[in-house]
């Protein structure tokens, strides 16, 4: 049996092989074809049983290797719906769930030196999710997934480490669901037992 040390160091070299591969991957798919499957996927959640039950819930706004969550952002808000999003701090692994006022607010925010769009760090006036009622329902990215609902990050941990939070919180864990590309869904994704499993992956084929 490989000690515990070398088999973490084994684990972070397969899981950094995995993630090239699959950067290479959605680096080969087309703009037309991340949207076809983008809108498909759209489709899938207005229908999902657990999204139209679900009141509090808390999305990604995309990056461009990311499925396109704009519309399920717009859907939410005409069900009358609370949406939440992201907003990471850098040089950790904390990320908290914001308020969105309507799908127009999101005109409104900084864009970071990632790339990604999300309140600035001197907005007080939005509504954490943990501090009020919790949350219904996470909408997850990820770089890939195995169809036993384990999930491939890009490294940070934000996910995990929110979702344990999520779990000391008198709501309790919120239902997740993953948006991927079928170009992500893998045969197996090396983890460990930090790594909190998915309930479900939304893919194209599924």
């Amino acid at each position: 049996m490989e000690p515990a040390g070398d088999a973490m160091a084994a684990l972070r070299a397969a899981k950094r092989a995995l993630r090239g591969e699959l950067r290479q991957r959605l680096r080969a798919l087309g703009p037309a074809e991340k949207q076809r499957q983008s809108r498909l996927l759209g489709h899938k959640v207005i229908g999902h049983p657990k999204y139209k039950e679900s009141k509090r819930i808390a999305i990604f706004l995309s990056m461009p290797d990311e499925v396109q969550t704009e519309e399920i952002i717009k859907d939410i808000f005409k069900q009358g719906k609370e949406c939440f999003i992201p907003r990471y701090k850098p040089q950790s692994n904390h990320m908290d769930m914001l308020k969105l006022s309507s799908a127009d607010d999101i005109s409104s925010l900084a864009l970071t030196s990632w790339n990604i769009l999300q309140p600035s760090d001197d907005d007080n006036t939005r509504e954490e999710a943990l501090d009020s009622g919790g949350l219904d329902l996470i909408f997850m990215p990820g770089l890939g997934f195995d169809k036993k609902g384990n999930r491939l990050g890009r490294g940070k941990g934000y996910y995990d480490t929110y979702l344990e939070r999520c779990m000391k919180h008198p709501h309790g864990k919120p239902y997740t669901i993953a948006l991927a590309f079928k170009e992500q869904i893998c045969e197996y994704v090396p983890v460990t037992e930090n790594d909190v499993p998915i309930d479900e992956i939304l893919y194209e084929d599924c």
